[in-house]
């Protein structure tokens, strides 16, 4: 099989190669940031995978045109090179932040769409035009939103939340009570690896996450447990975290604005039941702790 990937040089990308090719499944890159990828597609392919893309920026700084040129323009036309290719597959990373910004009860693929910011609706568009278009004979279209994703390497929210525990500093948000969806890039390999397989799975939307939900004060105890220290919490007083919230919304480089306390003390619940049934799947590789667990531990080996 041969598979040709888009934003390889990624988080997610890196690794999704490497699992790729232990399986002995040939990936090709196509870069889309110079004119001439169109004329560099491998039309012998098996599938397309789109990772490239604008990622969420939580401070805001990024141009919002810019959101609409890469994650909508961008796919557009690559998708219509696939369309008139004779590649059987497209793959489309989108985002659950396409379909919502917030969700009060399990986010299903069903929900009616309503995104929030440039980053969500500039993917609900791409997606929109893909879901328009008119899929020859033999073609199949995986629209995937998965939640944060994460694993060794990772930058994002956990790796805020490592720094907190390792420098002794107790987690002040504790009176947040919450559940949120996580996705190791283990199981998103694993996902992805079975739907390439998979020749009777049908086009279609499909959420990733991992199969159980964790809270943000479970997660500092995971960190503590993993490098081995007590965890420490403080019921810090609303009136003062919203202080700091609004000094973090003034000044870019403060710890804190309303962005990072969103992501940080929010309920958002994914299911993953329809890609798991769809593939004949009851549980996936590793748990959502055991996920976490490893991602950390890869942030203490790196030290």
């Amino acid at each position: 099989m041969k598979v040709i990937i888009t934003g390889i040089s990624g988080f997610v990308g890196q690794n999704l190669l490497f699992y790729l090719n232990q399986k002995e499944i040939e990936v090709l890159e196509l870069c889309l940031r110079f004119q001439s990828w169109s004329n560099k597609i491998d039309m012998s392919a098996d599938a397309i995978i789109h990772l490239a893309g604008k990622a969420h920026d939580t401070k805001n700084v990024n141009s919002i045109d810019e959101y609409f040129k890469v994650n909508r323009d961008l796919t557009i036309k690559l998708f219509n090179k696939f369309l008139n290719s004779n590649i059987k597959d497209f793959f489309f990373f989108s985002s659950v932040k396409a379909a919502a910004d917030s969700t009060e009860s399990v986010l299903l693929e069903s929900i009616n769409a309503n995104p929030q910011t440039p980053y969500g609706v500039s993917k609900l568009e791409a997606e929109q035009y893909l879901l328009s278009q008119k899929l020859p004979k033999g073609k199949r279209l995986f629209i995937l939103r998965p939640v944060m994703i994460h694993g060794a390497q990772n930058k994002g929210n956990l790796n805020l939340l490592y720094k907190v525990v390792e420098k002794d500093v107790p987690w002040f948000l504790t009176k947040f009570k919450n559940e949120r969806s996580f996705l190791s890039i283990d199981n998103l390999n694993f996902i992805v690896y079975e739907m390439l397989k998979n020749k009777s799975l049908e086009s279609g939307i499909y959420n990733l996450a991992d199969d159980q939900t964790v809270s943000t004060n479970k997660l500092i105890k995971i960190i503590s447990h993993t490098l081995e220290k007590k965890a420490k919490f403080w019921n810090m007083p609303f009136w003062l975290i919203k202080s700091i919230v609004w000094l973090g919304n003034i000044f870019p480089f403060f710890p804190l604005n309303s962005e990072h306390l969103k992501k940080l003390t929010e309920s958002y619940v994914v299911s993953n039941k329809k890609i798991k049934q769809a593939l004949g799947i009851k549980k996936l590789p590793l748990t959502a702790e055991e996920g976490l667990i490893k991602t950390i531990q890869s942030f203490k080996n790196n030290k």
